[in-house]
């Protein structure tokens, strides 16, 4: 932020209303500063003050959105050049290649990999997003009609001013990716991203000539554009992705402040490769990744690359604390107590399922943390799963008083029996992939 929280306080109207969440204006205005709260939680600031301090902080990266709906992908928005530093916030986007020149059979298999190679991994959906269009043949507008009919976001590759525009007045109300301007044709994709709303890549033969075409797109009033530095080569493409962040962060230049395309699909031949290439380019650091093809083999480990690359190493995935019902339980049903560390809720409920067994599933708020370090940090211990359970609610929907504790908690159960009197505690395995022979013979 280019503001510091003393010259963020002097905007802010001093009132000390707390309506922000915050006790006083000078508290909100050091949150602000360290990026901890948001300035439309302010009901009070003035319209002038809010312009200023929205674009003092506003990412040096800036965001952009492509298509629209549950396949929309922002890109950019990013602070930091090492993810360990905070975080990183927007996911590169994963397209899939499309010529106009395909076979409609080989279209239609690329469009049906991008529905059916979709993951379920702790609670999140893993899948590619989107579809690239390029025009090298006459079939460019039929291919884009098709694009169309599909939920996906969408990337218009043609040189073409007119066909781009026969292109986006099919295409518009999906919110494409115009590809691309150049130095060549800058003047007139710049006013078609004006004139359709939609977002512009700009391409050049090296990082000076991306800065020279966005000086001037920014001039004429275009503010969502996608950098494609030229570079074919990973090397090439490694070094431009690496600059541009860098400048972008640690320069400030303004003219590189926006994310990246790179196309690892045009660098080599070979798919694995071209994996290979794509995974360097999810870690560093490009904003849409553009493959000649989906497979299994190759989309698997890059959606599980890049969700773990884009998952906040601050805040652990947790899931909601509160009882779950597994297999239809009824009142004499076993009852389980686990942590909300969410890789762990979802190998055992998957063990749960797979047992057949109907189950209820207590889930303790450890704050992210597995069973074992939640025990070590004293957040999973007698004095927390006692009135854990007692205030869950399990007790209402069953016949019995018998709980099974993980096997890593063993150490609190003469304690967790003093919490819980009347209640028969056992301990349970240290493996969840034993739990089925568990709940099998409970």
């Amino acid at each position: 932020m280019a503001l510091t929280g003393i010259q963020i306080f002097k905007l802010l109207p001093k009132t000390n209303c707390g309506e922000c969440g915050s006790p006083t204006c000078l508290a909100f205005a050091m949150a602000l500063a360290a990026g901890k709260a948001e300035l439309e939680k302010c009901p009070t600031i003035s319209a002038e003050a809010k312009e200023q301090l929205s674009e003092a902080s506003a990412p040096p990266i800036r965001t952009v959105s492509i298509g629209t709906g549950d396949y929309e992908v922002k890109l950019g928005g990013e602070t930091v050049m090492f993810r360990h530093e905070k975080t990183f916030f927007n996911k590169p986007g994963i397209a899939v290649l499309l010529i106009d020149t395909m076979a409609d059979n080989e279209i239609d298999e690329r469009i049906n990999a991008l529905k059916e190679l979709q993951y379920e991994r702790v609670g999140l959906n893993l899948r590619p997003e989107a579809l690239a269009l390029k025009q090298e043949g006459a079939n460019f507008l039929a291919l884009v009609t098709k694009a169309a009919a599909t939920p996906y976001s969408l990337i218009l590759m043609t040189s073409d001013g007119a066909l781009m525009k026969g292109a986006l007045d099919i295409a518009k109300a999906k919110k494409p990716l115009i590809y691309a301007a150049t130095a060549e044709n800058v003047d007139a994709f710049g006013a078609l991203a004006k004139e359709y709303a939609c977002p512009l890549a700009v391409k050049a033969n090296d990082v000076e000539g991306l800065m020279a075409l966005t000086e001037k797109l920014a001039a004429a009033g275009v503010k969502d554009m996608v950098l494609d530095s030229g570079s074919r080569t990973p090397k090439g493409a490694f070094a431009d992705q690496v600059a541009i962040r860098r400048a972008a962060l640690q320069g400030r230049v303004k003219s590189l402040g926006f994310p990246t395309i790179a196309f690892p699909c045009e660098m080599t031949k070979d798919l694995v490769k071209e994996s290979l290439i794509a995974s360097l380019l999810i870690a560093k650091y490009a904003g849409f990744i553009v493959l000649s093809e989906l497979k299994g083999e190759n989309v698997f480990p890059l959606l599980l690359e890049r969700l773990n690359i884009y998952t906040d190493p601050q805040r652990p995935m947790t899931t909601d604390q509160g009882v779950y019902p597994i297999n239809n339980p009824t009142a004499d049903s076993p009852v389980l107590v686990t942590c909300n560390f969410s890789l762990t809720y979802f190998i055992v409920t998957g063990e749960i399922e797979n047992s057949r067994v109907p189950t209820w599933l207590c889930v303790m708020d450890t704050e992210g943390l597995s069973v074992m370090t939640a025990w070590a940090a004293g957040k999973f211990v007698a004095d927390t799963v006692g009135p854990f359970i007692k205030k869950c609610g399990i007790a209402d929907k069953i016949s019995h008083k018998k709980l099974v504790i993980p096997g890593y908690a063993a150490g609190i159960l003469g304690d967790l029996e003093e919490e819980l009197p009347g209640w028969q505690i056992t301990v349970g395995p240290r493996e969840a992939a034993l739990i089925p022979q568990l709940l099998k013979s409970y």
